[in-house]
C-alpha cells in the first residue's frame, strides 16, 4: 500500500498540497463559468415555438460525447478508504497506474458529488483540475504532453457523504435485538455510481485490477470486499483492513461493506474443476440463522455453475450479504454479493413457498453472473443483455438442477417470457442492444427487454441449436474471452462455429436489432399448413403509427417448433425474406400447434376452424398438451384477442377446459387474465355476468386446494395461492368469508399468525372487508413494529388494501417518513396502493403535487422513480384521465431515467381506451350465451 497508518491517510508531500491548494481556486471558476453558460443554453434550449403552441421539450444529449476518451487505460488502483460511521461522511485517497496509449496532455476521468482536496501527478506538473457536472468528469490538465506508452501515477484525496442515498458509498441503519440503531457503510456501484465513490474511469471496458484498504471501527465492527483481508493494522479506535489484490475487474464490480453484521460460511466444492473455495454469508446478528438456506442453496447452485461453464471460479472466496436498505434486488460484485434482506434471508416462520423460491431465484441469477458478466464483461452498455439476459435464462437452469420438483422450468414462461411479450408488444420498447450514452439512459436500460426479452431470446437460441452446443459455445465464449470485454457479436461467433447449415449470427440478428417479435399465422392447406408472418402489436392503432426504421422491415427469422394431431414433431426456420412458408402434412392431419413449450419468442394465430379443434382436443384430452403448451394456448389466445386479432369467443371457449387443470403454470396464465377482465370490465354493462361466470369457472379449483399449505409440495403450494388470490379477487364468497375469519383471529392474537403462504391473501382481503379504522390502525402498528424484512411486506401489502381512501391517503403520507417504509421499499409501497381501485386516485393526485419533492428526495436517475408514472397509470382508461398524464409531462418535461416509461404510460391509456370499445360488446354476447358452454349447462 501507498500509506500505512491512519493518520497518514490526509498526508501528502507539503509541495503537492500547495500545488493543489493554488488549483482548487482556478477549478472551482472554471467549474462555475462552465455552469452558468450550460445553464443560460438550457434554457434556451429546453422552450421552443412548435405548430404556433409553447411545448416544453428535454434538452438534447445526442449533441454531448459522454464517452472517456480512449488516450489513457489504467491498470491498477490503490484505494483507501474511511467511511465515519458516527458523521455519516467518508474520506478517501487513491493512486491509479495509467498506461498512455494516444498522446495526450490531458487525465480525464469520471468524479461526481466529491470534494477532490488534491489532485497530482507523481514526477509531473498539473496545471489544472476541474469537475465538469453534465458529463461527470474529472479534467486534469498537464502542463507538458504525456507521451506514448508512458506510465504515470494519477493521486487524489477526496471526500463525501454517506448519508440519505443508496447508490455509491452509502449508508445504512437498522435495530438490533436490544433496540439499539446500529449504522453499516456499503457500496453500491453499477451502473454509474462508483464515480460517486472515488474517482475513477468508470467504464465496464476499463478494467483494472484493485488494492482495498478499508478503515473501521475497532470492535465488533470488521470490513468485508471482494477479495480476502490479508492484514489487519490496529490504530486504536480505528482499524485498517488490507486486502490483497483483485483480479482485473470492470469499476461497477468494486464493493466493501463496514458491519457488525455475523456470519455463517460452507465450502463450494469444485470437483476437479479449479480449487475449492470459501462461501460466507453476513447478516445483522439477531437474523443470522435465517442464511442457512441461502448457504446450502449458493453452494449447490454455485457446483452446479462449475460443471456447467467447465471453467474454474477465478476467486478463493464467494461471500453474501443481506444489507437493510439496497436498491436492487441484488448486485453482483465479484466475490461478495450484495441483496436485501429478502433476496437472501430465510426463514419458514416468515417466508412463503413463493419467497423461497424468488430467494433461490436470485442467488441463482447473481452467481451466474460471478462468470457471466464479471469474468467476460460487455465493452459497453449497449449489450447489458449478455450479463443480465443471460444471467436471467441460466438462473432457471440453476434453480431447476438443485430443486427440480419445483418445475422452474415451464415457470420461465409464466415469470419471464410472457410478461416481456406484453411491454414488447408496445411501439414504446426497444431492441435488445441500443445505443445508450447518459448516465439516465444507461440505468434505464437495466429494464425488462434486457432481462426478460435477453433470456427469453438465449431460451430460444439453446433450443435451435441444442442444449449441448449450446453449452460447448458457452464454455468456448468464457474461455477465450475470460477477464476481458465483448460485444453481442463475439457470443454469436461461439454459437455459430458449432453448428453447421444455419447462419446463427444472421438469424439473431433480427432479434436483438430490432424490437417486437412476429405472430404466425396458420391456416390450412391441402398440402398440409402455410404460415405467414406480421409484426404483433397489442393495440390495432399502433400499426397505423409505428415507424418503417428498421433494415429487416420487422421481419424476423423464426425457428418455429410443431406437434401435429398424428403426434409427430418437427421444426425449421422461417426466413425473414420469405413470405410465407409450409409445413407438408397428409390431408388426414387435421391440426397443428406451433412453438412447442413455447420457447420460441413469438405468437401463433390459427385460422377459426384450426383453433376449434385445438380447444375440442385441450377440452377432451387436455393432456395431449403438457403443461408448458396448454398455458402457451391460453397465453396466446387471449393475447390475440386483446389485440383485435382473434375473436374473443376463442380463449372464452378454451376457460371451459379449466375444470380439468390442475396444475400450478396453466391456471397462473388463467388466473391472472380472469382477475385482469375483472378490472377491465369492471364498469361495463357485462360486469355482472363476467363475475358469474368467473366464479364458477374457479370454484372447483378452489374448493380443491383449500386452505390448508402442504409441508413439501412446493408447486401444490404456488397453485394454492394463485387460486385463492384470484377467487378472493373475484368476490367468491366462501374464499372472502375464510380470508375475514382468518383476519380477525390473527388481529385478536397476533402473536398466532396465519402460514406465511396465506398472510398476504389474508391480509389483503380481511383488511379489504373491515370497515373499522381501529383494525386497519392495529395493522399498521404491527408493520411498524415488525424486523423481518418478508414479513413487513406482507403487511404492507395488507394495509394497502383498505376501502378507505382517507386511511389510504394517510398511508401514502406515512410512507415517506424513512422510519415507517425504508427507501428501497417506498416504490413497492406506493405501487400497492395505487394497484388497490380506490387508491389509484389518491395515489395518482399525491403523485402530480409532490413530484417536485419526490424528484428531488430520489433523483431523475433513479430508474425506479422514473417507472412509477407507468405502474400508476396502469389501469387509467379515459380519454380525461389521458389529458392529465400528458399535461403533468408537459408541466414537468424532465424525465431523467423515466423517458420511456412516460412513453409506455401513454401507449397502455390509449390501449386500455381502445381495449374497452372494441371487446365490450364481444364478450357481452358471449356471456349472454350464445357461445359458454358454462351458460348452455344453466350453471351461471
Amino acid at each position: 500500500m501507498f500509506l500505512t497508518g491512519y493518520w497518514l491517510q490526509v498526508v501528502l508531500s507539503w509541495a503537492v498540497v500547495a500545488f493543489a491548494t493554488a488549483t482548487v481556486v482556478v477549478a472551482v471558476q472554471k467549474a462555475q463559468l462552465a455552469k452558468d453558460l450550460r445553464d443560460v443554453q438550457d434554457k434556451i434550449d429546453i422552450f421552443e415555438e412548435w405548430n404556433g403552441e409553447s411545448r416544453y421539450r428535454t434538452k438534447r444529449e445526442d449533441t454531448i460525447d459522454y464517452r472517456l476518451p480512449t488516450a489513457l487505460v489504467p491498470t491498477h488502483y490503490e484505494l483507501y478508504w474511511h467511511p465515519d460511521l458516527e458523521t455519516g461522511s467518508f474520506t478517501g485517497q487513491l493512486r491509479i497506474r495509467i498506461q498512455v496509449v494516444e498522446e495526450t496532455n490531458q487525465i480525464i476521468l469520471h468524479s461526481y458529488l466529491l470534494n477532490l482536496t488534491s489532485v497530482y501527478v507523481l514526477n509531473r506538473e498539473v496545471e489544472t483540475f476541474e469537475l465538469e457536472e453534465e458529463r461527470q468528469f474529472l479534467i486534469i490538465t498537464m502542463t507538458e504532453v504525456l507521451p506514448v506508452d508512458a506510465t504515470i501515477t494519477l493521486g487524489i484525496i477526496f471526500n463525501g457523504q454517506m448519508k440519505d442515498k443508496l447508490v455509491g458509498l452509502y449508508s445504512s441503519t437498522y435495530q438490533n435485538e436490544a433496540g439499539a440503531t446500529r449504522t453499516i457503510s456499503t457500496t453500491k456501484f453499477e451502473p454509474t455510481y462508483a464515480r460517486q465513490a472515488f474517482p475513477c474511469f468508470d467504464e465496464p471496458a476499463l478494467k483494472a485490477t484493485f488494492a482495498i484498504t478499508v478503515v473501521h471501527p475497532s470492535g465488533a465492527y470488521h470490513a468485508v470486499s471482494n477479495m480476502q483481508q490479508t492484514e489487519s493494522n490496529y490504530l486504536g479506535d480505528y482499524t485498517e483492513a488490507i486486502f490483497e489484490t483483485s483480479v482485473s475487474m470492470s469499476t461497477y464490480l468494486v464493493c466493501i461493506i463496514v458491519s457488525d453484521f455475523a456470519s455463517k460460511s460452507t465450502t463450494v466444492k469444485a470437483n476437479g474443476i479449479g480449487e475449492d473455495f470459501s462461501m460466507q454469508a453476513y447478516a445483522t446478528s439477531h437474523q443470522v440463522d435465517k442464511i442457512d438456506f441461502a448457504l446450502e442453496f449458493g453452494a449447490a447452485v454455485t457446483e452446479y455453475y462449475i460443471q456447467y461453464y467447465k471453467v474454474p471460479y477465478p476467486l478463493t472466496k464467494l461471500d453474501m450479504a443481506a444489507i437493510p436498505d439496497f436498491a436492487s434486488g441484488a448486485m453482483e460484485h465479484w466475490g461478495l454479493v450484495t441483496y436485501r434482506e429478502t433476496a437472501l434471508l430465510y426463514d419458514d416462520s416468515y417466508s412463503s413457498t413463493a419467497n423461497k423460491q424468488s430467494i433461490a431465484g436470485t442467488l441463482a441469477h447473481e452467481i451466474v453472473h460471478q462468470w457471466f458478466g464479471n469474468l467476460v464483461t460487455m465493452k459497453w452498455w449497449n449489450d447489458i443483455w449478455l450479463n443480465e439476459g443471460f444471467a436471467r435464462f441460466m438462473q432457471y437452469k440453476g434453480v431447476n438442477a438443485v430443486h427440480s420438483d419445483w418445475g422452474m422450468i415451464e415457470q420461465f414462461q409464466i415469470v419471464a417470457l410472457q410478461p416481456v411479450l406484453v411491454y414488447d408488444a408496445k411501439l414504446s420498447s426497444h431492441p435488445i442492444v441500443q445505443k445508450v450514452e447518459t448516465p439516465d439512459e444507461i440505468t434505464a436500460i437495466f429494464d425488462t427487454i434486457s432481462y426478460e426479452k435477453g433470456g427469453s431470446v438465449i431460451r430460444m437460441l439453446e433450443t435451435l441449436v441444442g442444449a449441448d452446443k449450446f453449452e460447448e459455445a458457452v464454455t468456448n465464449y468464457l474461455v477465450k474471452y475470460q477477464f476481458n470485454n465483448t460485444e453481442t457479436d463475439d457470443f454469436l461467433t461461439e454459437v455459430d462455429a458449432l453448428v453447421d447449415d444455419l447462419d446463427v449470427k444472421k438469424l439473431m440478428l433480427t432479434w436483438t436489432e430490432q424490437m417486437g417479435y412476429p405472430v404466425l399465422n396458420v391456416s390450412k392447406v391441402a398440402a398440409g399448413f402455410q404460415i405467414t408472418q406480421q409484426r404483433f402489436l397489442s393495440n390495432p392503432v399502433s400499426y397505423e403509427e409505428a415507424p418503417e426504421d428498421s433494415a429487416y422491415g420487422y421481419k424476423w427469422s423464426v425457428p418455429i417448433t410443431y406437434t401435429a394431431e398424428d403426434g409427430s414433431e418437427g421444426s425449421l426456420i422461417y426466413d425473414y425474406n420469405e413470405d410465407t412458408v409450409g409445413i407438408a402434412f397428409n390431408a388426414d392431419v387435421q391440426w397443428v400447434k406451433l412453438n412447442v413449450h413455447q420457447t420460441g419468442y413469438y405468437r401463433v394465430n390459427y385460422e377459426e376452424s384450426l383453433w376449434t379443434l385445438l380447444i375440442q382436443e385441450l377440452t377432451s384430452n387436455p393432456d395431449r398438451f403438457d403443461i408448458a403448451d396448454r398455458a402457451h394456448l391460453l397465453n396466446d389466445a387471449f393475447a390475440l384477442a386483446d389485440a383485435s386479432q382473434l375473436s374473443y369467443k376463442v380463449p372464452l371457449e378454451m376457460t371451459a377446459y379449466l375444470g380439468q387443470e390442475r396444475d400450478f403454470v396453466p391456471w397462473y396464465v388463467a388466473a391472472d387474465k380472469l382477475v385482469s377482465l375483472h378490472r377491465s370490465l369492471m364498469f361495463s354493462e357485462g360486469y355482472v355476468s363476467y363475475l358469474s361466470y368467473a366464479r364458477t369457472l374457479i370454484t372447483g379449483v378452489y374448493e380443491e386446494v383449500g386452505w390448508t399449505v402442504d409441508a413439501n409440495n412446493h408447486l401444490k403450494n404456488r397453485l394454492r395461492v394463485s387460486i385463492l388470490s384470484a377467487a378472493c379477487a373475484l368476490g367468491v364468497p366462501d374464499c372472502l368469508e375464510q380470508a375475514a375469519q382468518r383476519f380477525n383471529a390473527f388481529l385478536q392474537n397476533p402473536t398466532s399468525r396465519p402460514a406465511p403462504d396465506l398472510r398476504e391473501i389474508v391480509y389483503y382481503y380481511g383488511t379489504k372487508q373491515s370497515t373499522s379504522q381501529s383494525n386497519w390502525e392495529q395493522l399498521f402498528q404491527l408493520f411498524v413494529d415488525e424486523d423481518d424484512a418478508s414479513e413487513k411486506l406482507k403487511l404492507m401489502y395488507g394495509l394497502s388494501g383498505v376501502q378507505n381512501s382517507q386511511l389510504l391517503f394517510k398511508f401514502l403520507a406515512l410512507a415517506g417518513n424513512e422510519s415507517i417504509v425504508r427507501s428501497q421499499d417506498y416504490f413497492t409501497c406506493v405501487q400497492y396502493i395505487a394497484a388497490n381501485p380506490v387508491g389509484e386516485p389518491v395515489v395518482w393526485e399525491f403523485y402530480r403535487e409532490q413530484w417536485p419533492q419526490l424528484s428531488a428526495r430520489f433523483s431523475l436517475n433513479d430508474r425506479n422513480l422514473g417507472r412509477l408514472i407507468a405502474q400508476i397509470t396502469a389501469n387509467f382508461r379515459s380519454s380525461i384521465k389521458l389529458e392529465e398524464v400528458q399535461q403533468f409531462f408537459e408541466k414537468y418535461p424532465e424525465s431523467g431515467a423515466g423517458a420511456n416509461s412516460r412513453l409506455v404510460a401513454v401507449e397502455t391509456i390509449k390501449y386500455n381506451i381502445e381495449w374497452l370499445a372494441r371487446n365490450r360488446a364481444d364478450i357481452s354476447d358471449w356471456l349472454s350465451g350464445t357461445a359458454s358452454p358454462l351458460t348452455k349447462k344453466n350453471q351461471l
